[in-house]
C-alpha cells in the first residue's frame, strides 16, 4: 500500500466509511457529520479531529506527517505543507511535534498509552 499522506486521508476515510451514513460514522469517530464531510472532501482537520480519525482508521500519525521514528533518519514533514510556500521547515517540524504531543496526550487520557 502506498504511503499515506494528508491529502489522501479524506479518500481513505471515505473508503472505510463505504456505504455507511455520514451521521453514523461521524458519531462512531466522535466528530460532527459536517467535519467528516469536509475531511472526506480534502480539507485538513484540526489536531484533535486528526487524532480521532487516525485512531478510527488505525493509522500512525507519524507516518502521515512524515515524522521519523527512531529507525528513520531525517524528518520529511515539510513535504505536507507545499501548498503554503511561506511555511518554514522549522515551523513545519514544530507543528508536527505539536500534533504528535497532542496525540500522545489523547492516548494517555484514554488509557491507551504507547509503551
Amino acid at each position: 500500500m502506498p504511503k499515506m499522506t494528508l491529502p489522501a486521508l479524506g479518500r481513505r476515510l471515505a473508503e472505510k466509511r463505504g456505504e455507511r451514513g455520514i451521521r453514523e460514522v461521524s458519531k462512531e469517530i466522535g466528530i460532527s457529520p459536517a467535519t467528516l464531510s469536509r475531511v472526506e472532501r480534502g480539507f485538513l482537520p484540526d489536531v484533535e479531529t486528526f487524532g480521532k480519525i487516525c485512531r478510527w482508521l488505525k493509522l500512525d500519525p507519524r507516518e502521515i506527517l512524515g515524522v521519523p521514528t527512531s529507525s528513520q533518519a531525517t524528518p520529511k514533514i515539510g513535504v505536507h505543507f507545499r501548498k503554503d510556500q511561506v511555511l518554514a521547515p522549522k515551523t513545519a517540524h514544530a507543528l508536527a511535534q505539536m500534533i504528535l504531543a497532542a496525540q500522545r496526550a489523547i492516548l494517555i487520557s484514554e488509557g491507551n498509552e504507547e509503551r
